[in-house]
């Protein structure tokens, strides 16, 4: 088989290459660009499961970067096992044809536990004093050694956060160029996270994101011109565009307006008890999973979202499944916002009560996906508590504001304009104005038999 690398710069559209993306733009003079149909959930892990797959979210499980875990009766984000993802991927077949077949996963998500010959992930070390210090997980084990010897520690917090910089973009990129020097993989998968920042930062405004812009296209040139020099077929692509947006829906403080929510205080402040509440909505992006415990609470539940402003499609079990996502974990109900729209996973009605992680950089603890995690409410703040940290004191870095207007962009839906529609650059054309996520594997096989 061909060698083939895919390289996932995510959040890109074709309304962004252009100017700012030199490479790109000229890139694509000489390549296909095509356009990918937004899948639902247009999400990091749904899509690539997708993607790797040629299956929805219905057969693979995979219903959003986090869900509703029924048995734990917990809300469970970013997890890490690929054995979460139901169904076999392309290189299960491909080694099947080939059984010298060999595959690098650089970053993409459930990169834990797979059969996959290579992988790189993040996965930062929890100290027993509750610190969070920097690493990355991968298989072989020693690969993560090599990498930080040669690249120095895996930049974590420029890998997400209010620190988040091109900084972590480049280290994948350069992990996986060793990584293809070392083993020399059939097919290679990277991922480029730079573009989700400041997107969902600042949207589509250039005169904030022009700088961010070059920055990842002179990612996506060096790995193209290292990967063309060793004869390898190229595809670029995202999962999703990114597309502007004004208005955080705050579900989870309607149905607790309604009697519908569970709290608990718990040192004065608040938390959810989604395993004691008649219904609650687990957020994610534009895509919120409502779970229903008591099930008379149904059309209850369906009456508040039908006079909710920013909801565009509300889906029960025979809309699940014209969408692809009819799947156990799925919410019993999956709503989608308009394009001006998102959801927040809040569930406080008063700041000074909001649970501690509210305020933390804390993607397992929270009930749903916070892009506020972005922002630093206040920098000397940080400061101090980085002053304890160094001196050996215990710190909590609660430096996140709890204002989700800040948030500029999103994604999740698949009703958004075409120019906002994740983008396919490959060397043939293929003759489809938009090209289904589920074909999308279809796409990489012919790359690896061409």
């Amino acid at each position: 088989m061909k060698k083939t690398v895919v390289i996932d710069v995510v959040g890109l559209s074709a309304n962004l290459i252009g100017e700012h993306t030199p490479f790109l733009a000229s890139y694509i003079k000489r390549k296909s660009l095509n356009r990918i149909a937004p899948m639902l959930p247009a999400v990091t892990t749904a899509v690539q499961s997708t993607y790797l797959s040629g299956k929805t979210p219905a057969a693979h499980g995979i219903v959003g970067n986090g869900w509703y875990d029924k048995i734990d009766a917990e809300v469970k984000f970013w997890k890490q096992s690929n054995k979460l993802v139901l169904v076999n991927k392309i290189w299960d077949y491909a080694k099947k044809e080939d059984p010298n077949f060999t595959t690098a996963m650089m970053f993409w998500w459930y990169n834990m536990y797979s059969n996959a010959d290579y992988s790189v992930t993040p996965r930062p070390n929890y100290l027993a004093d509750g610190r969070k210090m920097p690493d990355c997980y991968s298989e072989p084990a020693g690969l993560r050694d090599v990498l930080q010897e040669r690249l120095g520690t895996f930049p974590l917090f420029q890998f997400w956060g209010p620190g988040a910089n091109i900084k972590s973009t480049k280290w994948i990129a350069d992990a996986s160029i060793i990584t293809d020097e070392l083993y020399d993989p059939t097919l290679t998968l990277i991922y480029l996270p730079h573009l989700d920042y400041c997107l969902q930062k600042f949207g589509d405004d250039f005169n904030k994101i022009s700088k961010e812009l070059g920055e990842v296209d002179e990612v996506v040139k060096d790995l193209v011109n290292y990967y063309e020099s060793k004869g390898g077929e190229i595809i670029i692509l995202s999962e999703y565009g990114i597309v502007p947006v004004t208005k955080p829906i705050h579900l989870n403080r309607l149905f607790r307006e309604n009697g519908l929510l569970q709290i608990r205080i718990e040192r004065g402040l608040e938390l959810l008890d989604p395993g004691a509440s008649e219904a609650f909505v687990v957020a994610d992006h534009q895509v919120a999973h409502i779970y229903i415990n008591d099930p008379s609470v149904t059309e209850q539940v369906k009456a508040i979202l039908a006079k909710v402003p920013g909801i565009a499609v509300v889906l029960d079990e025979a809309g699940k499944k014209e969408y692809g996502i009819n799947h156990e974990r799925a919410g019993d109900l999956v709503v989608v916002a308009d394009a001006d729209s998102w959801f927040t996973y809040y569930f406080w009605l008063d700041d000074a009560l909001a649970p501690d992680y509210a305020r933390c950089v804390d993607i397992h603890k929270k009930p749903g996906y916070d892009p506020v995690e972005m922002f630093m409410s206040s920098k000397p703040r940080a400061a101090y508590k980085l002053l304890r940290k160094k001196a050996g004191f215990r710190y909590v870095m609660d430096v996140i504001p709890l204002d989700a207007t800040l948030i500029k962009g999103s994604h999740g839906s698949v009703n958004t304009p075409e120019n906002y529609h994740p983008v396919l650059i490959t060397d043939k054309a293929l003759n489809q104005e938009n090209v289904a996520a589920t074909a999308v594997y279809d796409i990489i096989w012919k790359a690896l038999h061409s």
